[in-house]
């Protein structure tokens, strides 16, 4: 019996199943093959941790079209309402300043750095058509190997821009997804009904997807990554509806169908456990984050201050000593008049020994730090806000950037120079990008190419330099 079948033992409890999850998501980041015993037992534990969970997925496969259909303009007639609101002065729903919107970046980033990774085990499989639509969404989730189509590569360029670092650090619960997904691409022989299940759920347009895209926007924040979501997910010839048909494609034509599609039911529903986008949103809280940001630097810098500076009688290190102390501490800099809550930040004598170049404290925060403490300053008791000039959005600063011609295309960076070296080296040498092409030009056959090929493309390797270039052979290969 597969482990995936075996879900009718007693499972374990939610929390402790999570609690496993931040380990093997490293784990199979960093070594797969030596955890694929745990990674299985992993996916089983979770399976029967979901069977409780509802799963509105239709009774027959014949409907699932219309399903996904009607889905997707219920999600759009949502958004319709959410933006007519919006119009007429609604706040917005999800991010209360900008700091809250970076913070949701970070916090969904376990997730969004293995995007596609529930894939990658069918890339062997690259000869049967019936895996060809789910094999397809795997290679545009991998940009087809183009950096600024690769989705992680996106992600990761965004963590980069707005210095969102230390997601390594989140609790166990953001780490549920991912590991799933990993856990998942490299067991697809033990549970591809569940691969099959997962993906026709995680393709599906969410309407969190299209408000958090107009509100990273709304601060300025490039929504690239999620916009380009909504446009390759869409249920006409999108991922969604690859999901679908990759469905009936695989689906057995002998033996007990709905067996088969009892487990997709749990693979679907393996899509609602752990940190989501809304449940991270949720989650932040200004003042709890910017005393973490606080507490955690406070394991340096108790030992960095001199005794010059004294706040309310007691110096800086004495106050950073202690970690619990730090909701003190700001609240005895406030009142000392070193922060002037609920004013611009120019006001704050504080904020100027952290942000400048000449700042005595220059370096120790990053763009993301600085910015929840910007956001903190100016927030009022009474939840209002500062005013401060007007921000333009995203589009509307690229738009002033193209008009002054300082704006360059995406594909400028990545110039022509053939089918396969195409775009800049990144981190590789050429020896190795050379020897990847003489490898795959000595392969005895085919089915040796899309091997070599294919191991350069897991989860953990594909936004390389050598791994871009494997995808970019492949997927010539694969279309040829």
């Amino acid at each position: 019996m597969l482990l995936a079948d075996a879900t009718n033992v007693a499972a374990p409890s939610a929390r402790a199943t999570r609690a496993r999850s931040k380990r093997l998501y490293f784990s199979l980041y960093d070594n797969p093959a030596a955890h694929a015993d745990e990674a299985r037992a992993y996916l089983a534990d979770q399976i029967a941790a979901v069977q409780a969970l509802p799963a509105d997925l239709p009774a027959s496969i014949a409907e699932l079209s219309a399903w996904v259909e009607e889905r997707t303009d219920a999600v759009g007639a949502q958004y319709r309402d959410y933006l007519a609101a919006r119009k007429n002065g609604a706040p917005r729903r999800y991010f209360s300043c900008r700091a809250h919107a970076l913070y949701f970046i970070k916090a969904v980033a376990p997730t969004k750095l293995v995007d596609g990774a529930w894939l990658y085990g069918l890339l062997k499989h690259w000869d049967n058509p019936a895996y060809h639509e789910l094999i397809k969404t795997y290679l545009e989730e991998l940009g087809e190997g183009v950096p600024s189509k690769n989705h992680v590569t996106i992600y990761q360029k965004l963590l980069a821009t707005h210095g969102c670092d230390g997601w390594e650090n989140l609790d166990e619960d953001h780490f549920v997804q991912g590991a799933i997904q990993l856990a998942l691409g490299h067991n697809v022989e033990h549970f591809l009904p569940e691969v099959i299940g997962y993906n026709l759920g995680y393709e599906q347009l969410p309407l969190h997807l299209l408000i958090s895209s107009y509100e990273l926007n709304e601060f300025g924040i490039d929504p690239y990554y999620f916009t380009l979501h909504v446009t390759v997910d869409n249920a006409a010839s999108g991922h969604a509806q690859k999901a679908v048909q990759a469905l009936k494609n695989l689906m057995p034509r002998v033996g007990d169908r709905e067996a088969f599609y009892r487990r997709v039911l749990d693979g679907y529903r393996l899509n609602d456990i752990g940190a989501s986008t809304t449940s991270s949103i949720a989650e932040f809280d200004l003042q709890d984050e910017l005393v973490n940001i606080l507490a955690a630097k406070s394991s340096v810098g108790k030992n960095m201050h001199s005794d010059y500076c004294r706040v309310a009688g007691r110096s800086v290190n004495d106050w950073l000593g202690d970690p619990a102390k730090i909701p003190d501490f700001l609240a005895a800099l406030e009142k000392a008049g070193w922060i002037k809550r609920g004013e611009a930040v120019e006001h704050s004598r504080f904020w100027g020994l952290v942000h400048g170049e000449k700042a005595e404290m220059f370096g120790v925060f990053s763009a993301y730090e600085q910015q929840v403490l910007r956001d903190w300053i100016t927030s009022k008791p009474d939840g209002g806000r500062a005013d401060g000039p007007r921000a333009l959005t995203w589009r509307a600063r690229q738009r002033t950037l193209d008009n002054l011609g300082q704006l360059q295309d995406r594909s400028e960076h990545f110039p022509e120079r053939g089918l396969i070296r195409r775009h800049p080296r990144l981190e590789a040498p050429d020896n190795e990008l050379r020897l990847l092409e003489e490898q795959v030009a000595a392969a005895p056959g085919k089915q040796q190419a899309m091997e070599l090929l294919g191991g350069l493309m897991a989860p953990e390797i594909h936004h390389t330099a050598v791994g871009l270039m494997a995808t970019r052979m492949y997927t010539q290969l694969f279309d040829a």
